[in-house]
């Protein structure tokens, strides 16, 4: 690449921070209430197109289906909404009579926003109601693959936005994505927080950009099975869970941990409900897809239904397969089904006894995905207690769905579609990202000594 296209993509990234940068300016001196109709405003339009924007980026990108990315899109504009709404973020957003101390809420500046491939649109409404609810300006760095529906998306909050009273340009994007482009945005020294979605070498960059950041790594979810669970309810659960918009959410389940005891129960609910465990010799035709030579997710397979899976791979499989079982015994970088799978293909793993659960499920997150998420299905109290503490997960999910529990659809923890790792999985935070994150707050202290 020529030194001149380079500058070129530098002088995009710097007109576009100049512009949300004025904007944002203005945007600071707002009243809670003006960024509250703004919010609300943006919410009610991208409520209003969330189909079709779902049908936008399944067809860019040729992952998930439309009737999940809708569930996505309005998770993103009604969840997500209502768990910020009544939030204050302007001027005192909390008051500790007691301690004698207050908390005020000021915005950061300009957030820098890096959009997944797998979660476009939904991830867009996500990222840019959070920014305005805390008076941040958002400039967002689109994954190439889904370029089209990101625009859009973006076309269509800034003019919710802007209709509602918020400045122009307080919502920006690069409309040709560089990885010089990126990089550019995320070193910027006005550039205040990075958000980063993505692969794990574009959150690694977030880190060494100088800014600050929060970065999530890649999710590799086992869903221990211990025998006293309601098998007919977890494989539900289950099974719903990793089909719902063909596995494309990091937080979805990528193995089954079973218990020795009930493992033959487990096997037939599963089969109940169409999955179709493969023999020795399928489970090796379809391993060489999972992953390239280089080690990364083959893309060909990420967010599509089995029967794309089977007629690529070259296997053939009945028409009405949710997922694909390979029975596994190892766990490591050489063997795919170890780890993550954007994709209806789970790896199945037998254990003894309790103990060897719980082992189990930590071998398979220090080998990927450790800090992301962990589920157990049981109806033991003091199991739930001795998982939680001994897990390696930010978020540990009981006897409900990987994919809606971690982005907290069907869990009360704030709803997201950024999941922090912690620093098992090289992230600054656990939490999952919501307003908080985006605030400084400076707090006030009386002396009381």
């Amino acid at each position: 690449m020529t030194t001149t296209v380079v500058e070129e993509r530098h002088e995009v990234v710097e007109t576009l921070i100049t512009e949300a940068k004025q904007a944002q300016e203005i945007y600071a001196q707002f009243t809670q209430e003006q960024v509250d109709h703004i919010v609300q405003a943006v919410s009610d339009r991208m409520t209003e197109v969330a189909e079709d924007l779902a049908m936008k980026a399944h067809t860019e990108t040729g992952f998930g289906n439309v009737k999940d990315k809708t569930t996505k899109n309005l998770f993103a504009s009604q969840k997500v909404y209502e768990s910020i709404k009544e939030e204050k973020t302007v001027g005192i957003i909390h008051r500790d009579e007691e301690k004698k101390v207050m908390e005020i809420g000021t915005p950061m500046g300009i957030i820098a926003a890096l959009i997944p491939v797998t979660n476009p649109t939904s991830t867009v409404i996500f990222k840019t109601l959070i920014s305005l609810k805390t008076r941040n300006a958002i400039v967002l760095s689109p994954h190439p693959k889904a370029l089209q529906a990101i625009l859009e998306t973006a076309r269509l909050v800034e003019e919710a936005a802007v209709k509602a009273g918020a400045p122009k340009g307080i919502i920006q994007v690069i409309e040709s994505p560089s990885l010089e482009g990126t990089q550019a945005l995320m070193k910027h020294e006005d550039t205040a927080l990075i958000l980063a979605t993505g692969g794990a070498a574009m959150v690694k960059a977030a880190y060494s950009s100088g800014n600050p950041a929060i970065g999530v790594g890649p999710g590799n979810g086992p869903a221990f099975i211990e025998k006293s669970a309601n098998i007919e309810a977890t494989i539900d659960k289950i099974i719903q869970s990793k089909t719902f918009d063909c596995g494309t959410i990091c937080a979805s389940e990528q193995s089954i941990v079973v218990e020795e005891a009930v493992k033959g129960e487990v096997v037939e609910a599963l089969k109940a409900r169409n999955a179709y465990f493969m023999s020795k010799e399928e489970s090796e035709q379809v391993a060489k897809f999972i992953m390239r030579e280089n080690g990364t997710m083959n893309p060909q397979i990420v967010g599509k239904p089995v029967t794309d899976i089977a007629q690529l791979c070259g296997i053939s499989i009945p028409a009405e397969t949710t997922v694909l079982i390979a029975e596994v015994t190892t766990v490591g970088a050489d063997n795919p089904y170890s780890r993550e799978k954007l994709t209806p293909i789970l790896a199945m793993y037998t254990v003894n006894d309790w103990e060897a659960g719980v082992q189990t499920c930590n071998t398979i997150l220090e080998n990927e995905g450790q800090g992301h998420t962990a589920m157990l299905h049981t109806t033991d109290e003091a199991l739930v207690e001795d998982f939680g503490t001994r897990i390696k997960a930010s978020r540990i999910l009981i006897n409900t769905l990987g994919t809606l529990g971690g982005i907290g659809a069907s869990t009360n923890l704030a709803p997201s579609l950024t999941l922090g790792c912690g620093s098992l999985g090289g992230s600054s935070i656990t939490d999952n990202v919501s307003i908080r994150q985006l605030m400084n707050i400076h707090r006030v202290a009386y002396g009381v000594e």
